[in-house]
């Protein structure tokens, strides 16, 4: 199975493509898309889903995993935030693609062992779990440990496994 993983953010949306089941993984491509502050909100969800839009033509992913709403204090950030998931989940489904969400705890817990696991716990696991040469960017590293969480899913028997929810 292949899926596409996306870590959604206004200015910097992790993302990844990772190959394989609950047993074994491969990274084919992550990084993250850094989108500059002097763009609108408007043209940056748009650059975020036609991104996402390319990396699904260029891939050809089976399902997509996606981060799911975090707590925030502020207001403004939770609308931001929505906006960019918005964009990732438009991205999937103008491509006929079935998309799954994770709690970010979950992803976590799946991952490193701990849901509160801190960034770098989680870019240290996702190394190690994927045999990767270097340590990704933290949203990188999200978005390749949302992609783990989802594989490891697939398998109901794993140890590792953990509610998916189709969104």
């Amino acid at each position: 199975m292949r899926i596409l993983s996306i870590d959604p953010a206004i200015r910097n949306t992790g993302y990844a493509i990772v190959e394989g089941d609950a047993r074994t993984q491969k990274a084919l491509d992550y990084g993250t898309l850094n989108i500059p502050a002097k763009l609108c909100q408007s043209r940056a969800l748009a650059a975020i889903s036609s991104t996402l839009g390319n990396l699904i033509k260029k891939w050809e992913p089976d399902e997509v995993a996606v981060e799911g709403i975090i707590y925030v204090q502020s207001h403004r950030t939770a609308i931001t935030m929505g906006a960019a998931r918005g964009a990732a989940l438009i991205a999937a489904a103008s491509h006929g693609l079935r998309v799954f969400e994770y709690a970010p705890t979950k992803v976590k817990q799946a991952v490193v062992g701990k849901g509160g696991a801190d960034k770098q716990q989680v870019a240290f696991m996702v190394r190690a779990l994927l045999g990767l040469a270097e340590t990704p960017d933290a949203d990188a590293a999200d978005a390749l440990a949302i992609a783990l969480a989802h594989l490891f899913s697939s398998d109901p028997n794993s140890q590792k496994a953990i509610p998916r929810k189709e969104v």
